[in-house]
């Protein structure tokens, strides 16, 4: 998988960093495994309890995520993770959009970073593995769901970078933390 570097800091140049300076560790995109699924839930578990970002009420334990790591590798969908310097800084997965049998080449991407990790590239190495991997993986269209939560204000510009456009809103469709929450719908064509 491709590693990109974090975008540099206000104030950078290209010219070589100063001593006092040191560039920033790369990021590494790579599938996720088992003992990857204990942080991955760490990720998840403050977007669950304190934003609308996602719709769980109760972030999911680990059986749960290792039934969905088991799951999505056996339909042949990608379930990633971003590391810097060696520890999991988020993760990224594609899953069937409906359980309907004509929907099989469509999914839904998920993708959610720690705190330290946004605003460094992350999110954007992560979306542009997601994407080979679901092309290689033979899927033909790939939804986001962006709900209308301030925590949630990078998706909508990252997903429309990488040529995501909007399908629709979906106005009031969940409630959490006693509001009513709207969710905007991105596709992308990958073949």
């Amino acid at each position: 998988m491709p590693s990109l570097p974090s975008p540099a800091g206000p104030g950078s140049s290209s010219s070589p960093a100063s001593p006092a300076q040191t560039p920033e560790p790369r990021a590494l995109v790579r599938p996720a495994v088992a003992a990857d699924l204990p942080t991955v839930a760490a990720i998840l578990e403050p977007y669950v309890t304190g934003t609308a970002v996602t719709f769980d009420e109760q972030a999911p334990d680990l059986p749960t995520w290792r039934q969905r790591l088991v799951d999505l590798d056996a339909r042949g969908l990608p379930f990633l993770v971003a590391e810097v310097e060696g520890a999991v800084v988020g993760y990224a997965y594609a899953a069937p959009w409906r359980a309907k049998a004509a929907y099989r080449y469509t999914v839904e991407d998920t993708i959610y970073l720690a705190p330290a990790a946004q605003g460094r590239g992350v999110g954007s190495l992560l979306l542009a593995s997601l994407l080979e991997a679901c092309t290689r993986a033979g899927v033909r269209q790939v939804v986001a769901v962006v709900a209308d939560d301030p925590a949630a204000a990078g998706s909508l510009p990252l997903h429309r970078r990488f040529g995501f456009e909007t399908a629709g809103v979906l106005r009031d469709v969940g409630v959490k933390h006693g509001r009513a929450v709207s969710t905007t719908l991105l596709q992308r064509t990958l073949a």
